[in-house]
C-alpha cells in the first residue's frame, strides 16, 4: 500500500513486507549523521536506504533480491530528492559482499527474522520474513566483512529471535553496543528490540565494561496515542506528527 512520508513516498505494492513501525522505527533511531557510507540489506521498498539518506549526507547502497521488491525500490529511490546519493544492487547481499570494493560505516537491516514455522503462502512475504533466505549466522558473516573499523549496524529483531542472533555474535567478532527494548503500549513487556552492534575491538575505545548500554523506547500510550519519545523519534516522517 502506498504510504507518504513528509519528504519521501513509497509504493510497496510489489514486496513482502509493506511499510511497518519496526522499519520507521530503526530507520529514525540508527546513529547515521557520521556516516559517509550507509549499505541497506535487504532494502525491500526502500524505506530505510531513503531514511537513512534523508538523515544524512552519506552514499547509500541498498542491496535487495527479489525482482518485485527491486522495481519498487528503484521507484522510490527515482521519485526522492536524494536518488543521486542512492545506488541499488539487485542481487544477493552475499553475492555483492563478496564482491564489494570497500567497507561501510553504517549498515541497516530490518532481517528476516522466522527461523521455523508456517511460511507464508505469498512467497514475497515468505521471503522477507523467513530467514531461509538470509539466516542470521550469514548475515552477521556479511556485516562483519563489510563494516569499517570504527563502523557500526544497526538492527531491529523481535524478542523470540533475540537470544539466538545475540549468540552468533561473539563467533563473528561483533559485540552489541545497545539495545533498545521496543514497547508497543506502555505497561506491555517489550516485543521488539533495536540492536547496535560494532566490532569487539571497539570496545576498550567505548567503554570499560563489556556490558551494553540498555534503554527502552515505548511507542504508545494506554490511549492509543504515540508517546512523547515516539513522536520526538519519528516526527521528521510521519506527515500527522
Amino acid at each position: 500500500m502506498p504510504f507518504s512520508f513528509k519528504q519521501f513516498h513509497i509504493d510497496d505494492s510489489r514486496c513482502g513486507m509493506a511499510v511497518s513501525t519496526d522499519g520507521v522505527v530503526l530507520g529514525a533511531w540508527a546513529p547515521l549523521a557520521q556516516a559517509k557510507r550507509i549499505v541497506d540489506i535487504g532494502a525491500g521498498s526502500g524505506l530505510l536506504s531513503l531514511m537513512a539518506a534523508q538523515r544524512s549526507q552519506a552514499k547509500i547502497t541498498a542491496v535487495e533480491i527479489d525482482n518485485d521488491a527491486a522495481l519498487d525500490c528503484q521507484s522510490n529511490i527515482d521519485a526522492s530528492p536524494w536518488a543521486h546519493r542512492i545506488e541499488l544492487q539487485h542481487q544477493s547481499v552475499l553475492h555483492w559482499a563478496s564482491t564489494a570494493e570497500h567497507s561501510f560505516d553504517h549498515i541497516v537491516c530490518n532481517p528476516p527474522y522466522f527461523a521455523n514455522g508456517p511460511q507464508s503462502e505469498d512467497q514475497r512475504r515468505a521471503t522477507a520474513r523467513h530467514t531461509d533466505s538470509l539466516d542470521f549466522d550469514s548475515l552477521l558473516g556479511v556485516i562483519g566483512q563489510i563494516m569499517s573499523e570504527q563502523g557500526q549496524a544497526s538492527l531491529i529483531l523481535p524478542s523470540a529471535s533475540l537470544s539466538a542472533f545475540i549468540s552468533l555474535l561473539n563467533q563473528h567478532r561483533l559485540a552489541l553496543l545497545t539495545r533498545v527494548d521496543v514497547i508497543s503500549v506502555e505497561g506491555k513487556t517489550p516485543h521488539r528490540h533495536l540492536l547496535l552492534l560494532g566490532h569487539q575491538a571497539q570496545l576498550d575505545d567505548q567503554r570499560q565494561a563489556n556490558e551494553p548500554q540498555i534503554h527502552s523506547l515505548t511507542i504508545r500510550t494506554p490511549c492509543g496515542r504515540y508517546s512523547p519519545e515516539m513522536v520526538a523519534l519519528t516526527q521528521a516522517f510521519y506527515l500527522k506528527l
